[in-house]
């Protein structure tokens, strides 16, 4: 789904653009990891440890983020260190957008979490290409081939199987071969820009400064084919699929 999101941004030529100017951005479940204790931290540089779990992940910091994102402040997203497994001291400053694309592997299984958005994409990729991208990222992280394969057959496979895939009935869009299908992604590449071309923009700018207003919601709640945040101030596209 990252591959999927960074191709988004390509061609929206948003990456050549100033972070703190940018109308659109991605936000990964990735950076809301909890704090491992000693304990889970050693089971964690094994391969022992469950990533791909619902638990390794903070909902309460990820969901008050994402509530005010919506409320159009400036936020302070965690670091994570996937080398050590820990949180870093550092964190990363995301500033108000018009479109961000929240990408992960369990995105859709906290309902609070998944309400948030009217439009939801599922990126399926096959089972083969996932593997083989997961070992080559892995291994750039300093991880042994073994551990890698160890970790995917014991966790990563049957979390996908047993936590992801059933979430894949709440995505209004499902994307068959991820980033190899250039005609779903211009389809939503061509809805971003629908959205940043018309009046869901006028209102977001008077929120820039922090000031706290009403907006009246430019999209129904349960979004056909295209959709935002529900919340009103920000529209929100977002991308789960594979475990990454």
């Amino acid at each position: 789904q990252s591959t999927v999101c960074e191709k988004i941004m390509e061609l929206l030529g948003q990456n050549e653009v100033e972070q703190r100017q940018r109308k659109v951005l991605i936000l990964s479940q990735d950076s809301f990891y909890k704090v491992l204790t000693a304990e889970q931290q050693a089971k964690a540089l094994k391969g022992q440890y469950n990533f791909d779990h619902p638990d390794a992940f903070d909902n309460d910091l990820m969901h008050s983020t994402l509530k005010n994102i919506v409320e159009g402040k400036t936020v302070e997203v965690p670091t994570y260190d996937f080398v050590t497994h820990s949180r870093l001291a550092e964190t990363t400053v995301v500033y108000p957008a018009d479109v961000v694309l929240f990408e992960g592997i369990l995105v859709f299984y906290n309902q609070d979490i998944r309400d948030m958005f009217h439009l939801r994409l599922f990126v399926d990729t096959d089972s083969d290409v996932r593997l083989s991208r997961r070992v080559l990222r892995d291994m750039k992280r300093g991880r042994d081939l073994e551990q890698i394969l160890t970790q995917y057959t014991t966790f990563v496979k049957p979390a996908f199987e047993e936590f992801c895939l059933p979430t894949k009935k709440y995505a209004d869009v499902i994307i068959p071969r991820g980033v190899d299908n250039m005609v779903a992604i211009n389809l939503i590449v061509q809805h971003i820009q629908d959205i940043l071309n018309g009046d869901i923009c006028k209102w977001q700018r008077g929120a820039l400064n922090g000031h706290s207003r009403t907006y009246k919601r430019p999209f129904p709640e349960q979004a056909e084919g295209g959709g935002v945040l529900a919340a009103g101030k920000r529209s929100h596209l977002e991308s789960s699929s594979r475990p990454h």
